[in-house]
């Protein structure tokens, strides 16, 4: 197969981890950078420029798409959907992972547990807010962070409120949500491929520290599952459409409540935590689907 990885580095631990895991199975890898392909719209012929040649030849794609450039990478992605070429992640799933109060709902809507959640279009109630998830320390959350940037424990009431509020006249979207104080700062990644746990990490936070993100200086280790949380990962990742995902859950004494569910997890943390080849998983996944793709009528 040809592989195309949609990436705007190379040299990123995923992006390697992917082509190395692709070559070593017999198959080609090229990197492409979403942001650098140039999309033609026309009916029956719709196809893509790279620096300005014509794509030819791909099979599939596995979209590594950041979060600041979803709008331009998820196009990107239905293009290659519109061009019959199967994708790791289809378009429609990228956009509805990366929007945080659409997926909790999606996710309170399988009946999944999770963080009491409170959002609003700039109410002035902050006290109601405040008292809907259980009082302060409580964690405020912008619609658009990543990587545990934009996140916020506030530990008192007074705070909480002024947060809030400060958010609120910025004009930042914001959700409010119940601090789970019994997770000791720690979180739990599984990784899951087409159906399947694969792997996972328990991550914890540093010494003072309630964000548990690598990014932010967490420690990772590896991790049994219950079959609890098994069951409630896989069930996320279903509910959102997402063949390959990562699904962070918090322990708590009501059982695993999903925090969130991340179209492109990386691979270092996971890889390193378990010491399990998860690019192959991925490549096997991928082959799978390319098997699959419809062949081209023959015009009689």
């Amino acid at each position: 197969m040809k592989i195309a990885i949609l990436s705007r580095n190379p040299r990123l631990y995923s992006t390697r981890r992917l082509v190395e895991a692709a070559e070593q199975r017999g198959h080609e890898a090229i990197v492409l950078d979403h942001l650098r392909c140039d999309l033609i719209i026309e009916q029956g012929d719709p196809h893509i420029l790279y620096k300005g040649e014509r794509l030819t030849d791909v099979d599939a794609v596995i979209p590594r798409i950041g979060a600041s450039v979803t709008f331009y990478g998820t196009a990107v992605v239905r293009q290659f959907e519109m061009m019959k070429v199967k994708s790791a992640v289809d378009s429609q799933a990228i956009v509805r992972s990366r929007d945080k109060l659409r997926s909790l709902q999606i996710l309170g809507r399988a009946g999944l547990g999770m963080p009491k959640t409170a959002f609003t279009n700039y109410s002035k109630e902050t006290s109601g807010l405040v008292k809907e998830v259980g009082g302060a320390p409580l964690v405020i959350k912008l619609l658009e962070g990543t990587q545990g940037l934009g996140v916020v424990l506030a530990e008192t009431r007074k705070a909480a409120e002024s947060v809030i509020e400060a958010f609120h006249n910025l004009k930042a979207r914001i959700i409010v949500q119940e601090f789970i104080s019994e997770a000791g700062g720690a979180d739990i990644r599984a990784f899951i491929v087409n159906g399947e746990v694969v792997g996972a990490m328990k991550r914890q936070g540093k010494e003072g520290e309630f964000r548990s993100n690598l990014h932010r200086g967490g420690k990772a280790a590896l991790i049994k599952l219950t079959r609890q949380e098994k069951a409630a990962a896989l069930l996320a990742a279903k509910s959102l459409g997402l063949g390959i995902a990562g699904v962070d859950m918090l322990q708590s004494k009501r059982g695993p409540l999903i925090l969130e569910v991340n179209s492109s997890p990386g691979l270092e943390g996971i890889e390193k935590a378990t010491q399990k080849d998860i690019a192959s998983k991925i490549i096997e996944y991928m082959e799978g689907l390319a098997v699959k793709r419809p062949k081209k009528r023959i015009q009689e």
